[in-house]
């Protein structure tokens, strides 16, 4: 049995005023425990799209009818509100999971040794994110599903995965000046392909508002484009994205890149490929619900798999005093 330590007023006071900074003083998390953490905010990041479009696919938007409570008078989902209010109230408590995920990974941050301020502030850029987005979501409820607000709710998202994936990667490098590993030429070019991308995401954001499954089995304001024209425009974007991709590809291979470039640019290129796929599956036999939701996820995964191409034309090494010191519980394995 390991002793219990004793904990005076002074360490009660100091929990209280600054209880990461307890923690920190006292726990030193091995690198891997905070790529770890980084992760399974991302992973949860992601989770959180997939039960959003289980939510709008299954007609389950207005399922708890008012926000924050689930009703006006319970703040959970009854029995009597069927699978509809349960898959909402569901949807809503994986928020609560989300912000463990996403407080796990500032402790972790905050805790490591040496201190590294960037990536605990990328973990509280997360935070705020879910907190913005948590009332966002209870907006859209208010509003009745307003496709413009929904819209908002997913771009939101993605920007939250946004940050997550660059904390996820920023785990697994230093704080030293980033160093580029292509040239000027590639960079932009790596650039076009994320704003491409952007514009991608926010036409998508359109096509689902002017779409068919509006979230819920009443009728519900829909955004007054051609749902025909602006999905066109989506499926033109992505074959940009997609010849962006391939250039890329055959750019790096041509100046001779670095292994890291080379493999973020396939992986990317393989997910484009079966993103695109099931988008036409979809689009030809009349969107299936379930196509629908793996094209959600698909949509999330294409971000991050074009995101880590981005920040792989960079290497941040460990400086000198960021080696972590045996002594305080660490590793020197940086892998």
């Amino acid at each position: 049995m390991v002793p219990v330590p004793n904990v005076t007023r002074a360490d009660a006071l100091a929990t209280l005023r600054n209880p990461l900074a307890f923690i920190a003083a006292r726990w030193t998390p091995e690198p891997r425990t905070v790529r770890r953490a980084a992760l399974s905010a991302l992973v949860m990041s992601v989770v959180i799209v997939v039960t959003g479009g289980a939510v709008r696919l299954t007609g389950s938007g207005l399922g708890c009818p008012t926000w924050p409570k689930c009703t006006a008078d319970s703040l959970t989902a009854t029995s009597a509100m069927g699978v509809h209010g349960a898959i909402e109230f569901g949807n809503r408590m994986l928020t609560y999971v989300l912000c463990a995920a996403v407080g796990w990974a500032i402790i972790a941050a905050r805790a490591e040794k040496p201190r590294r301020d960037g990536l605990t502030r990328l973990g509280w850029a997360q935070f705020w994110i879910v907190m913005s987005n948590a009332v966002l979501g209870g907006i859209v409820v208010l509003v009745g599903l307003n496709p413009y607000t929904v819209a908002a709710h997913f771009v939101a998202t993605s920007a939250l995965i946004a940050v997550a994936t660059v904390m996820w990667q920023r785990t697994r490098e230093g704080d030293a000046p980033p160093r580029p590993l292509v040239g000027r030429s590639v960079q932009q070019l790596v650039w076009a392909l994320v704003a491409v991308t952007v514009l991608l995401i926010l036409v998508g954001t359109v096509v689902t508002g002017a779409g068919p499954h509006a979230g819920d089995s009443s009728e519900v304001e829909r955004m007054p484009v051609d749902w025909e024209t602006v999905t066109k425009v989506h499926a033109v974007l992505a074959w940009i994205v997609v010849a962006l991709t391939f250039a890329l590809w055959f750019v790096l291979k041509a100046v001779d890149a670095p292994r890291g470039p080379l493999a973020r640019t396939r992986e990317l290129f393989l997910v484009l490929l079966c993103q695109g796929g099931l988008g036409y599956v979809q689009y030809f036999t009349d969107l299936p619900e379930v196509l629908v939701g793996l094209h959600m996820f698909g949509s999330a995964v294409t971000w991050i798999a074009v995101l880590r191409v981005l920040l792989s034309l960079r290497e941040r090494p460990w400086a000198d005093a960021q080696v972590p010191n045996p002594s305080a519980g660490a590793t020197l394995t940086r892998a």
